[in-house]
């Protein structure tokens, strides 16, 4: 993470607004009949909480992690509002010393801030954090989000296609990858029609 990327986020984030509203992404939502009854889940790249929230009020022991202080501590007024127990940690993604086999759920939500050697190192990260049989619940843009403009990075490196997540993530049980377009309504830093791919499975093993 580059210090001027560190900074325009941290920026970002200092205004009293959610910049992405503080419901959880609508995929991750949608995936709540999937998850554990309980079990430590991991919200990587998790900015201002709402989808960690999430995870806490669904009844996990839920790890935020984000590289802005200013993210995170909107992400613990959140979790107090909401009255649910968040642990938060200041971590940069790209460079962690990710944990072997702790989490029975990651949840990995529009997190295209670096290109393809980034990518594969927080890739290779969530399949070590990740239970033997834990769940991963993914969602990103796919290269056409560049000609929509509705949020999300301006570089089609950043972006998803099928065939890297099938690349990533192929040996996975239970998998599922779908790509579609959809009306996206999250704060004003996600709105508009938008080119979307999820992805749904179980780590092997």
């Amino acid at each position: 993470m580059t210090t001027e990327e560190y900074h325009r986020w941290n920026e970002r984030f200092a205004h009293p607004d959610y910049v992405f509203g503080t419901e959880p992404n609508a995929f991750l939502a949608s995936c709540e009949p999937l998850l554990p009854a309980s079990g430590r889940a991991l919200a990587i790249a998790d900015g201002e909480g709402r989808n960690g929230v999430f995870l806490a009020e669904c009844g996990l022991d839920t790890l935020s992690v984000d590289f802005a202080p200013n993210a995170q501590a909107k992400a613990r007024a959140l979790a107090e509002t909401r009255g649910v127990t968040l642990e938060t940690r200041l971590v940069d993604i790209v460079h962690w010393d990710w944990p072997e086999a702790e989490f029975d759920v990651v949840a990995a939500i529009f997190f295209q801030f670096c290109g393809p050697e980034g990518r594969a190192a927080i890739f290779a990260g969530i399949r070590r954090a990740l239970k033997p049989g834990g769940l991963l619940i993914l969602e990103g843009y796919r290269p056409e989000q560049i000609a929509y403009g509705t949020g999300g990075p301006k570089a089609p490196e950043n972006m998803y296609t099928r065939t890297i997540l099938e690349a990533a993530f192929g040996d996975f049980g239970d998998l599922s990858i779908r790509a579609y377009d959809a009306q996206v309504d999250e704060g004003h830093g996600h709105v508009g029609l938008s080119a979307l791919i999820d992805l749904a499975g179980r780590k092997p093993g």
